[in-house]
């Protein structure tokens, strides 16, 4: 108890010694300077849980959730409780494999319409005239429940759980002065998990949500009513191909 206390007291003088010099050494930096961390559901064939890969992270195992700045896993079984506060569907452009970098070629908004000029090639990826293939790509900006900011791309198989977490989002009505409303996105917590999912072409790991409740501490709901305003102002974006993986290969059966 008392190198708890010690550990708890030290703590807070280091927050008293640090607060009075906030973010120093980091004016230059603006918000293209960071990355905006993704969490994704680790595959087996996910270079992160291959021993003998460069990107291998120690204890990382098919069906975690990864952090890919922070590097953290979680246990997909558990899992962690985030906070929805904002969303966008796209289309994301990429070239093949082995083509380009890779970063996106480019992203198209849904309004667009540049799905109708493409056309479903034999490998069921859908293709551009220029040889490029779109991606339906719902993304998720959320807050964890220790207030770090993520991202969550959704694509592939995972479109129907996202449709399925939409649903469930509109679902949720409280009455109020006026009536009934639909709350926020951010006024409610989320449970984040893993399971594995499967069609007549194998078996992969993919996500499930389920809600936990209205979020019950007030800082908390204002820091994801403040990271809501700054992606509904386009302050916050998101960056695909940083930390995401660039095909189907979070659907890959095994």
């Amino acid at each position: 108890m008392n190198q708890v206390a010690k550990k708890e007291n030290s703590s807070v003088a280091l927050a008293s010694l640090f607060e009075d010099d906030q973010a120093g050494g980091m004016q230059g930096m603006g918000s293209d300077d960071f990355a905006m961390p993704f969490l994704r559901v680790l595959g087996q064939l996910s270079p992160e849980t291959n021993k003998r890969d460069a990107k291998y992270v120690e204890g990382a195992e098919p069906g975690m959730i990864f952090n890919t700045v922070t590097k953290q896993t979680y246990d997909g079984e558990k899992g962690l409780n985030i906070i929805p506060c904002g969303y966008k569907r796209e289309y994301v452009e990429w070239s093949d494999r082995g083509e380009g970098t890779s970063a996106p070629v480019a992203i198209h908004p849904v309004s667009s319409g540049i799905i109708k000029e493409a056309t479903r090639g034999a490998d069921w990826k859908d293709r551009l005239p220029n040889g490029n293939y779109l991606e339906n790509t719902a993304s998720y900006f959320v807050l964890t429940e220790d207030l770090q900011t993520a991202l969550i791309s959704m694509k592939s198989t995972q479109l129907k759980v996202s449709r399925s977490w939409n649903s469930m989002m509109n679902s949720i009505k409280l009455k109020g002065k006026n009536g009934l409303f639909t709350p926020a996105a951010y006024s409610h917590v989320y449970s984040l998990k893993t399971v594995q999912q499967s069609n007549d072409k194998g078996t992969w790991f993919g996500w499930n949500v389920s809600l936990v409740g209205p979020v019950q501490d007030k800082n908390m709901y204002e820091a994801a009513k403040q990271f809501a305003s700054s992606v509904a102002t386009g302050a916050v974006e998101a960056k695909h191909g940083e930390g995401e993986t660039k095909s189907k290969k979070d659907d890959v059966p095994f």
